[in-house]
């Protein structure tokens, strides 16, 4: 079955809000904060769906930094009988497209250092580590990755 990717919608919030909760527990984005990302002038929202069923979601902003516009990965979510399936890597690839789009030079995010499964596909699309985060994910320690765009 292909995974389309498409703009997400406030409507899509409280799906969006289970998947966040699904995915990442106790560290997940609230309801709230999904909204806000949603309907914030800055961010890009994008959904991954299969037979009409959201599957998967990333949420990144762009900022300006120093002297050029930076894209920052805020969540990338994918349900876990969903993963594997190419779903993740469609989602960054049309992220980084949207950024590209969007004269965005470098994009950024944070990855705990114990989710060896978004390590690898980081990896994959050729994010360097930039710095350890010590205690990111309060007890757990983050990964800084950044990827300058072509």
């Amino acid at each position: 079955m292909t995974v389309s990717i498409e703009t997400a919608a406030t409507c899509n919030l409280n799906r969006l809000s289970e998947i966040e909760k699904e995915c990442f527990q106790s560290e997940a984005f609230t309801k709230q904060q999904i909204a806000s990302l949603l309907t914030d002038y800055n961010s890009i929202s994008l959904v991954a769906t299969e037979k009409n069923q959201i599957v998967g979601f990333i949420i990144g902003s762009i900022c300006f930094d120093r002297s050029s516009l930076t894209g920052h990965i805020l969540t990338i979510d994918v349900l876990p009988a969903h993963r594997r399936k190419g779903t993740g890597t469609r989602l960054i690839s049309e992220m980084e497209r949207l950024f590209r789009e969007k004269s965005v030079k470098a994009c950024r995010l944070e990855v705990r250092e114990d989710n060896l499964p978004a390590l690898k596909l980081y990896r994959k699309f050729r994010y360097d580590e930039i710095s350890k985060l010590r205690n990111y994910y309060g007890s757990a320690h983050g990964i800084y990755l950044r990827k300058v765009l072509t």
